[in-house]
This record gives C-alpha cells, sequence and structure tokens, in this order.
C-alpha cells in the first residue's frame, strides 16, 4: 500500500466493521480524521482528531493544505472515485500524495438488490445537482440507478418519467444498504407516493407505452420537442450538423447565435458530460432555450447575453463551435482562433451574403462545403421545401 499522508476511505452502514483489515489499521493509525454528517459516531473510538467537512470545497482543500504532512483520513461514503469527493480531490492536487480506500458503491449495493447486471445500466447522480438532467437517460428498456437529493427526488423523478409516457415504469427506492436499518420502497412511476428517507438510491427500470416520447441520444430529435421561433435548425439539418460537431464526453461547445438552444441542447444530450455555451443577444431566445435544455435534460446549458465576436471575450476555449446566426468574418477569425487543435466548426448560411462569405472561407481554410435541401410531405401528400442550407465544416489540425 502506498505510504502517502493523505487517505480517502469509503466506508459503508457498517462502519469500522466492513473494512478490510489494512484499511482499518489505516484508519485507526491516523492522526486526523475527516467526515460528514453522515460519518458522525462511526470513528468516534478513535484517538485522532476528528474535524467536519467544510461546507465550501475551497475550504476543504485549505483545510488539507495546512494538515500536510499530518496522518490524515477523510471518510466518504462507498466508492470515493465514484460521483464522490475523492475525484474532485483528485482533481484539485497531486494524485500521488493520495491513497483511495473503496468500499461498496450504492450503485453496487442497488444492482445486487435488484439482480441487475452493472454492465446494462446506466449510472447517474443529481446529489446535489439539477433533477432534471436524468431526463435524456429516459428510453425505453432503460435501467438507471439513480444517486438522489432529497426524500423528495424519487416523486420529482416518477413525474418526470409520467409526463413523458413512462408510468407504467417499476420504481424502487433504496436506503441505509448494507445497515441495520436498511428499508425499500416499491411501486409505479405514474402512482408513487412513498415517503422515503432523505438519502437513498434509487432504481427505475423504463417501461414505454405506445405514446411515449422517444428522445434519442442520437441528434435528429423532432422540432415539435422545442419551443422555438423561425431561429430553429430544422431536424434533418440539426443531425447533419451534430455529425460533424462529433459531440465527445467533457468536451465544450460554442454555440454562436443559438436561437433556441436546439443545437447546443443535442450536443449535451449526444454524450456524457458535454458543455455548451448558447451565445445569443434577444432574451426571448435565451429564455427559450433555457425552457429547452430543463426539458430534455440539460439543465446545465450555459447562456450568454451579447452581440458576437465580441461575446466570445473571455470564454473557456471551445472543442467545437457552430455558427448558426451572426456570422462575420470577424466572428469567423475569432472562434477559429480559440478552438483547440482537432477541434470541430460547422457555419450553416441561409442567405446570399452568409454564403458568399463561406464560399470565400472555403477557398482559404479548405474543409468541406456542402449544400442541404429538404423536403417533407404533408398529410395530404404535398411536398414543401424547406429553405436551403449551405454548411461549411473543418477539423482544426
Amino acid at each position: 500500500m502506498p505510504d502517502t499522508w493523505l487517505h480517502v476511505v469509503g466506508i459503508g452502514e457498517d462502519g469500522l466493521h466492513g473494512l478490510q483489515p489494512a484499511t482499518r489499521a489505516v484508519v485507526e493509525a491516523a492522526e486526523v480524521i475527516i467526515g460528514g454528517d453522515r460519518h458522525e459516531g462511526l470513528a468516534d473510538a478513535l484517538s485522532a482528531e476528528h474535524l467536519d467537512w467544510p461546507e465550501r470545497f475551497e475550504d476543504l482543500m485549505a483545510l488539507l493544505e495546512g494538515l500536510k504532512p499530518r496522518r490524515v483520513v477523510m471518510l466518504a461514503t462507498g466508492d470515493p472515485l465514484w460521483f464522490s469527493i475523492g475525484a474532485r480531490i483528485g482533481r484539485a492536487m497531486d494524485p500521488a500524495e493520495i491513497t483511495y480506500h473503496p468500499q461498496l458503491s450504492a450503485f453496487q449495493l442497488a444492482a445486487a438488490r435488484m439482480g441487475w447486471s452493472m454492465a446494462d445500466l446506466e449510472t447517474l447522480t443529481v446529489h446535489g445537482r439539477p433533477v432534471e438532467q436524468m431526463i435524456a437517460f429516459i428510453q425505453p428498456h432503460a435501467r438507471l440507478l439513480i444517486l438522489t437529493t432529497g426524500a423528495e427526488t424519487p416523486a420529482r423523478i416518477a413525474r418526470f418519467l409520467t409526463e413523458r409516457g413512462f408510468g407504467r415504469s417499476p420504481m424502487s427506492v433504496l436506503a441505509a444498504m448494507g445497515g441495520e436499518e436498511e428499508v425499500r420502497f416499491d411501486g409505479l412511476a405514474e402512482s408513487w407516493d412513498h415517503t422515503v428517507p432523505a438519502f437513498n438510491t434509487l432504481a427505475v427500470e423504463c417501461v414505454a407505452a405506445r405514446d411515449a416520447a422517444l428522445l434519442p441520444r442520437v441528434p435528429g430529435l423532432s422540432d415539435a420537442l422545442f419551443q422555438s421561433d423561425e431561429t430553429l435548425t430544422p431536424q434533418e439539418v440539426r443531425a447533419v450538423t451534430l455529425s460533424k460537431l462529433m459531440p465527445m464526453r467533457g468536451a465544450l461547445l460554442w454555440d454562436i447565435g443559438t436561437g433556441c438552444g436546439s443545437v447546443a441542447i443535442e450536443w449535451m444530450r449526444g454524450a456524457r458530460y458535454t458543455r455548451a455555451v448558447g451565445i445569443d443577444p434577444r432574451a426571448d431566445r435565451r429564455a427559450m432555450a433555457a425552457a429547452n435544455a430543463l426539458a430534455l435534460g440539460v439543465p446545465r446549458l450555459m447562456l450568454v447575453d451579447g452581440e458576437v465576436p465580441g461575446a466570445l471575450d473571455g470564454l473557456e476555449a471551445p472543442d467545437a463551435v457552430f455558427i448558426g446566426g451572426g456570422l462575420s468574418r470577424d466572428t469567423f477569425n475569432l472562434a477559429w482562433a480559440a478552438l483547440r487543435p482537432l477541434g470541430r466548426m460547422v457555419c450553416n448560411a441561409v442567405t446570399s451574403e452568409d454564403e458568399a462569405l463561406l464560399q470565400e472561407i472555403h477557398g482559404q481554410q479548405d474543409g468541406q462545403l456542402v449544400r442541404l435541401s429538404v423536403e417533407r410531405a404533408d398529410d395530404t401528400g404535398d411536398w414543401r421545401r424547406l429553405d436551403p442550407v449551405l454548411q461549411w465544416s473543418h477539423i482544426k489540425r
């Protein structure tokens, strides 16, 4: 076992008795033990100095810095590196100074209680995060394990399921797993009425009705799912646009001229932990984008009020840029300069002026220039042609 000054120890409902002998020896040898409210009493018998977690992460890091190089144990629940404090600490300091001691996580315990394979489900957390972000994972036949944010969270998730045609989905709330007070509540989303403990794990098996809303993670959601005005990028064009923007885990998109936010929202739904900044000078459009983001499960869409190119100053460098409105030579130059290596840029044009600029950019930058033309048949079989879109795309090398 590495000889480090900081040990982050996962602990379960069974306290010290559930630890491996080597891990328990580390806790017993600690000079300082830091724990949260849920860890009170779990290590009171030890002689170490006991400290509470500060409320702010910045204060926690300052506390740890002040304790170095004393032998410090920080108690966490379950696996410290799975939606827990350990991962954040590891990003803020040298990982070589930390030894992690994982315990069975709530996900593993819940999967065992449900008889579900961990390889065949999604693990999510809404603990201290917007509950709406789980909406993006509501799919037919999906199995979800969710770390919740309080006693009221299962009822909110039940409402999300029911509103989208998944009211017949079985739900189970599991609390205090592995302890003497372990408890379980079962029911259906459409009739959920249990009062549950504040700290719990929710298991959902998504069952879709015939009229359920289908919200795939692949790009190309129906236009009808968005509050919109004339700024909506049509479904077919949006699918092509997102395929060239290539959403990837943790990547950041600048959506310039975001309008109702459709491209930014589908970007954030396309891969885990993607981020997006939507830039638009109109408050009504930003309000639509915020409402769409909430309804479609990406409440963390960041919206910026401002005109480009000035509104781009100070933003974090992007991994992808979409210009659907406000295209100009200055905006293009600034966005292209800010784009990270291997970043993707897509520009869509519908006016003759913007088309001329994209043809000029194509001659200078290379990339791919295509014209997208979409026709849709109405209920009577008549065809309606949407405005053609000239699209330029390129990968920055």
